[in-house]
């Protein structure tokens, strides 16, 4: 296939839509996570673009020329001024000369959509194509007309993406991208112009217009507020994150919850609470702000619905209070009969999470009040355990959220909300290293607090007490880590399979020695949810097993996902011995501490297994980040055996990431 294939980037816009956004940067210049949406453009296009670049100008050009010069594309841009402005065909026809060397590709630049490139060029060449363009079933966008085999035949209100109502036939969206042989040239006038009118001349020159259709695919058309914070949501959530700061942004000590977005050179004042708000250059920022989209000198109040990731905004759902579930939790409700009935109130429920678990986990507010609905498969085992766990771990005193209704056949709860502030996200912000401390003291409260007294409680949890974290277990978490991880990802098999399988032997036969009370299993950054500012809270328990607590101390101070200074691991792990002292007069600290080196082992294999699993089988790409430093870690700790597991060691020296 010809790589040499032409870029041409519609850049002119007013962008009048998206003022007063648009008055400080044009439409292609948008930062989404740190990078101009024109640049997020040429890096999808890359794989199969590249030729010259041609980008139109009007609206704030300057501004756009001087971003393209001084970016990596500087020797392939190629600008085509224009004033007035001519229309997405008429500015290909001021660009003629330079498209007519071969195939170009048309993408607007307040577009992105992640599709197949390589399947539009194969099209386009094998088929014979003057124009393939490609589109989805989107049906308020829907106007341009086809016939049995997807060839354009007509454009209804031609440049608006407004269907004629009163016009039956196949019908689909445009999207802003298509590629084009050099000839649609010749169906364009002089002067001011759309391109729909070269589809339309061409079609019935008898020259092929194909619609492609790329239905499914993730595509923002960022044209509104509400969509370019749709489109940075995404993104947001795509990266497996809530929050994202720019190195260049400036933020002080601040509570943030939901999804935060600051953008490079926005300041944030000590003391500000900050709820679903994406930060544009420039803002300064104090106080209380949700939903909001801050700029130099604005502020635009967005929904809650529109300060979702479209993902969860797509999958929210309607609550009835006649349901009983709700019910008995707002007593407000006066209604009767059968959820959906009319008179029967109802709530939007959003989605919250993304995770590597398949349960469900629903917001759902009614006046003041907010609570999490959680949902579960009918065959999930994890249900009664949940239930069961949290009721018992309430009364031991650990800080779970609150169980407020249970409906056991549904396999439904309702529990106390949180908020969405995780550790792991807590920590993207700029913290002081004294909260830092004060913030992890607080969790090694919790945990000594889950280890001794939860366990001197736990005849009163059959379900748990049953739970045992023994050999079979820890063997299961190393063939997790071989089969997911090792053989998963770079895809290569172990070189002595038979030593492998002794080192794993000797370090799960050790683990399951040590001393064993009630442990999370999953004590992550990401299961602690930091609330009322500073204080820990604790969510997915329903894997608590009997276990050595040293696993649990080693996946919260050797977190990947939180990696820690020496120092404070060290000062957090004696502050919690002193508390398992306190606790229990019969706590060895030196017997404790020769037992974390051979856990931190066992769990960063865990974790390394579930990130090829989750980025595997599940799809969710976000977790490979994380890999790097799970795998250091790994390679750190099996230094320090002093050669006890010399095959896993052999194996480890060999593998180094990106594979």
């Amino acid at each position: 296939m010809n790589k040499r294939i032409a870029v041409f980037l519609p850049a002119a816009g007013l962008g009048e839509r998206l003022r007063p956004i648009t008055n400080h940067l044009p439409k292609p210049l948008l930062p989404v996570l740190g990078k101009p949406v024109i640049e997020i453009i040429l890096e999808r296009l890359a794989p199969v673009c590249s030729g010259g670049i041609g980008i139109n100008l009007h609206y704030k050009g300057e501004m756009v020329r001087e971003w393209a010069e001084n970016s990596q594309y500087a020797g392939r841009a190629v600008f085509f001024p224009e004033d007035p402005i001519l229309g997405t065909g008429g500015a290909l026809k001021n660009a003629r000369e330079f498209l007519s060397g071969g195939l170009f590709l048309v993408h607007n630049a307040d577009i992105l959509l992640e599709i197949d490139f390589h399947r539009l060029m194969e099209t386009h060449i094998s088929e014979g194509n003057i124009a393939t363009l490609v589109t989805h079933r989107h049906p308020r966008l829907s106007n341009v007309v086809l016939d049995g085999e997807d060839l354009v035949t007509g454009v209804e209100n031609p440049g608006e993406s407004r269907p004629d109502p009163a016009r039956a036939g196949r019908k689909t969206a445009y999207t802003g991208i298509a590629l084009y042989s050099p000839g649609i040239l010749d169906f364009l006038p002089d002067g001011v112009s759309h391109a729909t009118q070269a589809w339309v001349a061409a079609s019935a020159a008898g020259r092929r217009v194909r619609a492609l259709d790329f239905t499914g695919c993730r595509w923002n058309d960022i044209g509104t507020p509400a969509t370019y914070a749709a489109a940075i949501l995404q993104s947001l959530s795509l990266n497996g994150e809530t929050v994202y700061r720019s190195p260049e942004a400036r933020c002080g000590d601040i509570e943030a919850d939901g999804y935060l977005v600051l953008e490079s050179g926005c300041k944030v004042e000590n003391g500000s609470r900050l709820r679903n708000c994406v930060l544009m250059p420039g803002a300064r920022v104090s106080g209380d702000h949700e939903n909001r989209i801050i700029g130099p000198d604005y502020i635009l109040e967005l929904s809650g619905s529109e300060m979702q990731p479209p993902l969860h905004a797509a999958e929210k759902k309607r609550v009835f209070l006649s349901d009983p579930l709700f019910a008995r939790r707002f007593r407000r409700f006066s209604g009767g009969g059968r959820p959906g009935l009319a008179g029967d109130k109802a709530f939007d429920a959003a989605l919250v999470g993304f995770g590597g678990s398949d349960r469900r986990y629903f917001r759902v507010r009614s006046g003041g009040e907010s609570v999490i609905l959680m949902e579960c498969h009918p065959d999930d085992p994890d249900f009664e355990r949940h239930i069961e766990y949290t009721a018992f771990f309430l009364k031991a005193g650990v800080p779970v959220p609150a169980l407020l209704a249970v409906d056991w056949k549904g396999k439904r709860a309702l529990f106390e909300d949180l908020g969405d502030c995780s550790l792991y996200s807590y920590l993207k912000l700029p913290r002081e290293r004294g909260l830092i401390a004060e913030i992890y003291r607080g969790i090694m409260g919790v945990l000594a607090g889950l280890h001794t007294r939860a366990y001197r409680g736990i005849g009163e949890c059959p379900l748990l007490a049953a739970r045992r974290f023994d050999y079979d277990h820890l063997r299961w978490e190393t063939d997790y880590f071989l089969e997911r991880f090792v053989k998963g990802l770079p895809g290569r098999p172990a070189r002595n399979l038979s030593g492998l399988e002794k080192d794993f032997h000797e370090l799960a036969s050790l683990v399951d020695s040590f001393p064993k009370t009630v442990i999370h299993r999953d004590f992550q950054s990401q299961n602690v949810m930091i609330t009322k500012g500073t204080i820990p809270r604790v969510i997915d328990y329903q894997g608590a097993r009997i276990g050595p607590p040293a696993y649990d101390l080693a996946s919260v101070l050797w977190d990947p996902y939180c990696m820690l200074d020496a120092g404070l691991r060290e000062e957090m792990l004696s502050y919690y011995a002193g508390l398992r002292r306190a606790a229990d007069g019969s706590f060895s600290e030196d017997g404790f501490r020769e037992t974390i080196l051979p856990c931190r082992l066992q769990r960063h294999m865990q974790a390394l297994g579930a990130y090829g699993f989750l980025s595997g089988a599940k799809g969710k790409k976000y977790f490979l980040k994380h890999v790097p430093n799970a795998l250091r870690l790994l390679k750190e700790d099996i230094a320090g055996a002093d050669g006890a597991f010399p095959e896993l060691s052999g194996l480890l020296e060999g593998l180094d990431y990106p594979f």
